[in-house]
């Protein structure tokens, strides 16, 4: 049987032999395993082997992502669906920690690359990242050659060469593959010591991230030190961490970008924005000029669209037009707080429709005397 499949697992063999021979007493399982185990020693398949590095000051960064929702982090009792970018220089240990909402992507990788440098002090010589087939999933052959190209771009900015695993290989990135579960081990520490996963905001918990990262750099303090000598000086400025894209503010009073809905004020309806997207908010320009900020927002798992919505750049019509609350693709957005939401279903199970849409319009009204007025 091991001959005929080298993959098979001792549990299955010992299952297999008792299914073929009913009336025969095995021993123990143990044993089996053990004289698997020789046999393997002496006639089994060549094993694939890790070599071990050296590592050169100044040569080589690590940038890789890994998955947090094992621990149950929650900002102001939400979950926090988010990854965390993960960037270290394994000759002298120094690492950084960036939180991301979103998935893998170019943006989330150059916005935590370049705060990763800046706090390291330099650049090494070469980069090396995974093959990005997660930030390339569902993009077009064109797509992928711009993301490539910028990938490239990036990296030439700081000097760095840039370089990637194989695919599927994880090993080739062990430097830091091995130290996710280090660092993923000290937050879940740090979280127990603090004593709750919840935060009162994104900016909290960030601050906390750096805190666990910080004090791991400081036990690799000299090796640090020792290694910024040899990191090449950082350009003057820093490079583009975002995507640039042209929108069309519609009569619905906002823009569809990936699939989600934000809305700004009425006053730019039919005007062309400039929008630069981050992993977690919208820069949004007109001409040259900064217009504000907003959070960005994710579509659904289910493709659903998503929707960010602030009441007060609609609510001067929503004052005018109340019953368009009733069937609002994004009323549950719309509504303030929960309880504003909670208020709406319960005036419309006990007053009515028109009652309902007219006393939610005021209530989210900015005017303080429309709020007493209710």
């Amino acid at each position: 049987m091991l001959e005929a499949a080298p993959g098979l697992r001792p549990i299955a063999i010992f299952e297999e032999l008792r299914r073929r021979y009913p009336e025969t007493v095995f021993g123990s399982r143990r044993t089996l395993e053990r004289r698997i185990r020789d046999w393997r020693a002496m006639n089994g398949q060549d094993r694939e082997v890790i070599f071990r590095q050296v590592h050169e000051a100044g040569r080589l960064g690590l940038s890789d992502f890994t998955c947090m929702d094992d621990l149950a982090v929650s900002i102001a009792g939400q979950p926090l669906d988010h990854l965390l970018y993960h960037f270290r220089l394994p000759c002298g240990g120094f690492e950084h920690g960036h939180v991301i909402l979103g998935g893998e992507s170019f943006v989330a990788l150059a916005e935590g690359l370049q705060n990763a440098l800046w706090s390291a002090g330099g650049a090494p010589k070469l980069h090396r990242t995974d093959s990005l087939s997660a930030a390339f999933r569902n993009l077009d052959a064109d797509a992928r050659i711009d993301l490539t190209r910028r990938y490239d771009a990036l990296c030439a900015h700081y000097g760095m060469e840039p370089t990637r695993n194989n695919r599927g290989v994880a090993h080739e990135n062990g430097a830091i593959e091995s130290a996710h579960g280090h660092i993923k081990a000290a937050v879940k520490d740090a979280v127990l010591l603090r004593g709750s996963g919840d935060f009162a905001d994104l900016a909290d918990y960030r601050r906390f991230i750096d805190e666990v990262v910080n004090a791991r750099n400081r036990r690799h303090g000299p090796g640090i030190d020792a290694e910024r000598k040899f990191l090449r000086p950082l350009p003057d400025l820093r490079t583009t961490d975002y995507e640039e894209i042209l929108v069309t503010v519609t009569s619905s009073g906002g823009f569809t970008l990936r699939k989600v809905f934000y809305t700004v004020p009425s006053r730019l309806i039919g005007h062309r924005l400039r929008v630069r997207l981050y992993d977690d908010r919208l820069d949004v320009f007109i001409g040259g000029t900064r217009l504000m900020t907003l959070p960005r927002g994710r579509a659904g798992m289910n493709g659903m669209h998503g929707h960010v919505v602030d009441y007060r750049h609609v609510i001067h019509s929503l004052r005018r037009k109340p019953m368009a609350l009733l069937g609002l693709v994004y009323r549950d957005s719309l509504f303030p707080r929960d309880a504003y939401r909670l208020m709406f279903d319960h005036l419309l199970e006990v007053q009515g429709e028109r009652e309902a849409c007219t006393r939610s319009a005021v209530t989210c009204s900015p005017d303080a005397r429309l709020r007493a007025h209710l």
